[in-house]
């Protein structure tokens, strides 16, 4: 694995549960990503007259160690598989005492900026990218998501599905100019970063009760892993909203399904599966949500939806 960034969370990349948020994970594992591009040999990637890019489609993320204010951080990454116009990336981020905080499996695309198409990547590229070749750390390795497993059709991700399950709107806005890159689409940070700032409309009540029904312990949240699928990035000015659908629970874990959709269209920008685990915030340490509570989740987020 190379060196793709080093540097440290400050106080302000931390949210309400006290640690670094998940977009800022994002938008240094995107920092990382550049890097690795300079590294195979485009450099140009993220310019905005470059006639090609990269840009992600799939994505699992694994959080092992949280991240507090202060903390050092470096990032280093490798190839794990190359295909003709795709590849998948691996990106980890680690404390100074070298324990991992999380890890990144991303799939990324090669994309003609004037089409928006896939297409294959150049010789030179390719020898660069296999030049780059690792494997993941067994300690990285996902481990409640198969991140190759086949995902819904786009015709089958719809607001009309969303009607039929009764999946609540948790969020919704545009996109403003300053959440773009450089060829106009929203930063993929950003998607993770919205579905992050609408979770509280659904769960911030059902926390407190959870912490009422464990002793009165003061609750938060702490996710473990997402897989995100990005199916288009939306562009400014365009709209989304966000629904919720509540997916397994397993002992103190419990999966949530946002779909991050196009209200104009009805098809989906993003959609992506989490496990979340409630937290003790004064302990630091998950706390099971009492089966009445798992119950009360269900009703006001119904299951029904997949990535």
């Amino acid at each position: 694995m190379i060196p793709l960034w080093q540097g440290s969370c400050n106080q302000w990349d931390c949210d309400e549960m006290g640690h670094m948020n998940v977009r800022v994970y994002v938008e240094k594992q995107l920092e990382g990503l550049v890097a690795l591009c300079h590294a195979a040999g485009m450099p140009n990637a993220f310019r905005p007259d470059s006639p090609s890019t990269v840009s992600p489609t799939d994505q699992h993320i694994r959080f092992i160690r949280e991240v507090l204010p202060g903390r050092p951080l470096t990032m280093r990454g490798c190839v794990l598989e190359i295909g003709e116009s795709d590849a998948v990336i691996y990106q980890e981020l680690r404390h100074a005492d070298g324990t991992l905080s999380a890890s990144f499996r991303t799939r990324i695309a090669h994309i003609d900026t004037a089409e928006g198409t896939a297409f294959p990547w150049s010789r030179l590229v390719l020898a660069k990218l296999e030049a780059l070749k690792g494997v993941t750390p067994d300690e990285a390795k996902p481990r409640s998501f198969n991140p190759d497993a086949p995902g819904l059709p786009a015709d089958q991700i719809t607001l009309d599905r969303v009607e039929q399950v009764g999946a609540p709107l948790i969020g919704m806005g545009a996109v403003p100019a300053v959440h773009c890159g450089p060829h106009g689409q929203m930063i993929p940070s950003w998607i993770i970063g919205r579905i992050s700032d609408s979770v509280p409309n659904l769960l911030f009540d059902w926390r407190n009760r959870v912490g009422q029904n464990s002793g009165g312990r003061r609750m938060g949240a702490a996710v473990l892993e997402y897989r995100l699928r990005y199916h288009r990035l939306p562009q400014e000015g365009d709209r989304f909203v966000v629904h919720t659908s509540l997916g397994k629970v397993m002992g103190k874990t419990h999966n949530l399904i946002h779909w991050v959709m196009d209200p104009r269209s009805g098809g989906p920008w993003a959609t992506c599966e989490v496990i979340a685990i409630s937290l003790d915030l004064d302990a630091r340490k998950a706390v099971e949500a009492p089966a009445e509570m798992i119950a009360e989740l269900e009703k006001i987020a119904p299951r029904g939806l997949t990535i």
